[in-house]
């Protein structure tokens, strides 16, 4: 998965704090306390607060009157609404990759998804949690949009992989996202920009309805 660079000390307790959202080690729906956060990564509360405001913007948190900064809650109605924004902004990406991208990209695309075959084959949980991140990162990075690059990756991507490391692919889903997957480079690599953005957008629905199961389960 690409990795972000952590500068400051207000930039590593951000990525620290969102990581332990993301991966449910702060629990969803959970109250976000400055001041045990401040003891638990050992920073000021100045700095805590700054962090949790970043985690606003990138919609893992949300205040609530007479409650305060709290965890996003998993719930149906925004996995429907995160994933129909994703369906038509990866679908774009993936068009717009079919087009964009260099031929030296697609041949590093095509190069990954031989190392995710391999992933497949054997310990799942990289795949689950970096493979299928990094392969959706590099087609929107190929997109060559920046604008985009930037909605999905800053305001989108952090919750939807809340959602996948939380309640996401496990079991038949992987191989079955892995041929997908296969199928959406092919259509890059031919340069067919409506078949790349049909079957990007039928693989996120997919993955949609997957996690959708598990929510319902949970219920």
């Amino acid at each position: 998965m690409l990795a972000e660079n952590a500068v400051t000390t207000s930039d590593k307790t951000f990525l620290a704090l969102r990581g332990d959202i993301v991966d449910g080690a702060i629990s969803a729906g959970s109250k976000l306390n400055e001041s045990e956060l401040s003891a638990k990564y050992q920073v000021s509360r100045a700095i805590i607060r700054e962090s949790i405001n970043r985690l606003e913007a990138a919609n893992l948190v949300e205040r609530k009157a007479n409650i305060g900064a709290k965890v996003v809650t998993l719930t149906h109605q925004g996995l429907i609404q995160l994933y129909q924004v994703r369906e038509s902004l990866e679908g774009m990406a993936a068009r717009l990759a079919a087009t964009n991208m260099s031929d030296n990209e697609i041949t590093r695309l095509n190069q990954l998804l031989n190392t995710h075959a391999e992933d497949v084959m054997g310990p799942q949980s990289y795949y689950q949690e970096a493979g299928d991140v990094d392969f959706h990162y590099r087609i929107v990075l190929g997109s060559h949009n920046q604008h985009l690059i930037s909605m999905l990756m800053h305001n989108i991507y952090h919750l939807v992989r809340m959602y996948r490391v939380q309640l996401g692919m496990a079991g038949p889903r992987v191989t079955t996202a892995f041929y997908e997957h296969q199928h959406i480079v092919q259509a890059i690599s031919n340069r067919d920009p409506e078949l790349a953005e049909m079957l990007m957008r039928r693989h996120i629905t997919y993955s949609m309805k997957n996690i959708e199961n598990k929510l319902r389960n949970l219920q």
